[in-house]
């Protein structure tokens, strides 16, 4: 705890040391531009926003290779994404929530306990799982990050929010043609096409993914097509019709034990025999097809009074194979919001606004279970159900401004989500439950200027089971009164948060040309927080949980086209009561004790820096190298599997936006090379894992890639 106090000191002091030193150089510092953000519902200058914020841009996101969304988040404090074997299926934790989503059956292609949206649609449905089949790098021109908890405003899930908004904001009509190729069968071709239709603009992007995978039985393939038309109403209203949709297959290697690991890290669950039924035998892969169309309308009443709704309905078509049974998944994903703001004008300097919201998401479908024959579908129907959630949400949020130096935050959440199971070949198993939550909030914001602010937030955090979650445990057929855990109740959560945040920019001629940094510390106590057992067959809770943390993200560029970042994390965080019965290992009446263990699957420490070197001639040319490490940390809760640290180096050189004529046709191009090293090192690992019946070994181990490179060209006319 005192290197925390230690923290707390220095988070208080640092803000003003750069206006220190360079109060004598004032005359030679202008503002930039502020930066507004939409994900925390109420569009604002991230310096008035109490909260941990973070920006990713589009130049950020062009020169990546784009296979997975943890490519885009390594220099986000606070946020961890692991690629599970090198492609779009990842393991995503912001502050800790979502830690629990790594295992067989809980983290195949989805994430929980975040909020992700695409141009403002939830893909996140609403028993708070988050697939990221429509989450596409290649079409992304901003992703937003809210990195404390917002459940007050976004409800279940909320203990972080990424929205990812399209590309669609562009000055002029143009046509972009980008190609990636790289190690592994890695090849992704990409078109973007931006045009003005009367007073709107027309966006489309398509793209197609292919890899061969680098581990036996990891292979994937992905057709998107995002594409949307926004346009105004007159001089007071306007209207966006969004489309996305994909195709989305991949493999899933598997777990391995740690001589599994060490023997042959690309080798799949099932090339060696010691774990049986395995993830070879069964050709465990998910066939995804889904897409949504969805619509948005806002409205100006006047100067103070306005009215945003969106609605959309995201129909989707699942198939898996995965633990010895076929299965098919027909669901209806439809929903909506409806928020009014009233802005008032400022009176003895002080203004404010009320914004009132509605949220309401629905989702049901059919689920039939079919026996597995050689990998595939056979004609025995084991299971026949349906599955439905609706989450409902009302919130009201109030903020005020007091002259130019203080804003005050203030809202709550009401929340009521609902499960329904009905079993069509057992009755009895038919079952309805509802979970409901309350969640408060507020923020303090001082701005010392403009672009210079300190906040402190205080907020609750409310996360439900997911569905799968719900299902009772069925190791041994315990507990099988009906289809849903009484067990398990929702997460709650406080977190105290308090944060500086500056952005400067010198002249041209000055040695340091511009400069950003955001620090924030923050504690949050838990209970009952969901813990997977046996790689997510079932869950158990543990009563109390506290993480105390610290983020920082520094930026800045020097004069010569030299510029660096660094992000980093490093948290505490505790099981404070956690007693485990351990009935469920056939040993009736006995219990384990976690108290003051460390939490599985997070890991305390985790950074990434780079520094780059940019021409300031024409050609744009530039040279980056990079280092991203995350510290040990253990997969179970009795802390005796410890995922060792690591430490990867990557490289890339490019040239940006190289103008061929004077008619808007440019060039853009880069070669990266990753793990440069050829570190071994474990990427992602399963929580509370099962052991292998022949050798006793846990099967936890998902490796990471070796050395690998990616090239890319593009083309791109702007008219």
């Amino acid at each position: 705890m005192r290197y925390f106090f230690t923290c707390f000191l220095l988070l208080l002091a640092f803000p003003f040391i750069p206006n220190l030193s360079l109060a004598q150089t004032d005359t030679a510092w202008y503002q930039l531009p502020p930066i507004v953000v939409t994900a925390t519902r109420y569009p604002d200058s991230t310096m008035k926003i109490p909260a941990a914020i973070s920006i990713i841009n589009k130049f950020q996101l062009q020169q990546l290779k784009g296979a997975g969304i943890d490519e885009a988040l390594g220099e986000t404090p606070g946020v961890l994404a692991q690629s599970r074997s090198g492609g779009q299926d990842i393991r995503l934790t912001i502050r800790g929530f979502g830690a629990r989503g790594a295992g067989e059956r809980s983290n195949a292609g989805t994430s929980r306990g975040v909020r992700v949206m695409l141009d403002g649609f939830p893909e996140t449905e609403p028993d708070g799982r988050t697939s990221f089949d429509l989450v596409d790098l290649s079409s992304a021109g901003t992703i937003e990050i809210v990195r404390s908890n917002n459940s007050a405003v976004w409800g279940n899930a909320g203990g972080g929010v990424l929205n990812i908004l399209s590309d669609n904001n562009f000055p002029t009509p143009r046509v972009y043609y980008q190609s990636h190729f790289g190690s592994f069968g890695y090849d992704k071709e990409i078109l973007k096409v931006g045009s003005t239709v009367g007073d709107g603009r027309y966006f489309l992007a398509l793209s197609r993914t292919n890899f061969d995978g680098w581990r036996h039985h990891s292979d994937y393939s992905r057709t998107l097509i995002n594409t949307s038309l926004t346009t105004a109403i007159g001089t007071h209203s306007s209207l966006g019709i969004y489309l996305a949709a994909a195709d989305s297959r991949f493999r899933i290697p598997g777990p391995l034990t740690p001589s599994q690991f060490a023997a042959d890290p690309q080798q799949a669950q099932g090339d060696t025999n010691n774990y049986n039924p395995t993830y070879l035998q069964r050709n465990e892969r998910r066939h995804n097809r889904l897409g949504r169309l969805g619509a948005t309308f806002s409205h100006e009443f006047d100067a103070g009074r306005s009215l945003n709704a969106m609605l959309y309905i995201n129909p989707k078509y699942l198939q898996r194979s995965e633990r010895n049974t076929f299965r098919d998944f027909t669901r209806y994903h439809f929903g909506g919001n409806l928020t009014f703001q009233q802005r008032f004008k400022r009176h003895h300097n002080i203004g404010g606004s009320v914004l009132i919201g509605l949220d309401e998401a629905y989702q049901d479908g059919a689920i039939l279970f079919y026996s597995l024959e050689n990998g595939n579908r056979g004609t025995e129907l084991q299971d026949d159900k349906r599955e439905g959630a609706n989450n409902l949400g009302l919130f009201l949020q109030a903020q005020a401004d007091f002259g130019d130096r203080w804003y005050v935050l203030m809202g709550i959440r009401l929340d009521e989500i609902t499960y329904y199971y009905d079993d069509h070949i057992d009755p009895k198993l038919n079952d309805r439950k509802t979970f409901r939550a309350l969640t408060p909030k507020a923020g303090l914001a001082y701005r010392l200027s403009p672009h210079h602010s300190l906040y402190f937030n205080l907020g609750g955090g409310v996360e439900v089971p997911a569905g799968n979650e719900t299902n009772p445990p069925s190791t041994f057929g315990q507990d099988t009164v009906t289809a849903l855990n009484p067990l398990l109740e929702p997460i709650r959560s406080t977190t105290f948060e308090i944060g500086a945040k500056k952005e400067i920019a010198g002249e041209d001629n000055s040695f340091l040309r511009n400069l950003t940094y955001d620090i924030a510390m923050y504690r949050i106590d838990i209970r009952d927080d969901i813990i997977p057992y046996r790689g997510g067959r079932f869950y158990f809770t543990a009563g109390k949980t506290r993480r105390l943390g610290m983020e920082m993200a520094v930026s800045a560029k020097l004069t010569g086209g030299v510029s660096f970042g660094l992000a980093a994390t490093l948290s505490q965080n505790r099981y404070l009561e956690y007693r485990v019965d351990s009935v469920h290992y056939g040993v009736p009446g006995s219990y384990a004790e976690f108290n003051d263990n460390k939490m599985a699957g997070v890991p305390e420490f985790f950074f990434k820096t780079h520094i780059r070197y940019e021409s300031i001639r024409r050609l744009g040319a530039y040279c980056e190298i990079s280092a991203q490490g995350v510290g040990a940390y253990f997969a179970d809760d009795a802390n005796s599997l410890e995922v060792d640290s690591y430490t990867i180096l990557n490289a890339s050189l490019g040239f940006n936006r190289l103008s061929l004529n004077k008619n808007g046709l440019f060039m853009s191009g880069f070669l990266a090379m990753n793990n440069l090293t050829d570190r071994k090192y474990i990427s992602s690992a399963f929580i509370n894992p099962d052991s292998s019946p022949v050798t006793g070994e846990p099967i936890y181990i998902e490796p990471g890639l070796p050395r690998n490179f990616t090239g890319s060209i593009s083309v791109g006319w702007e008219f």
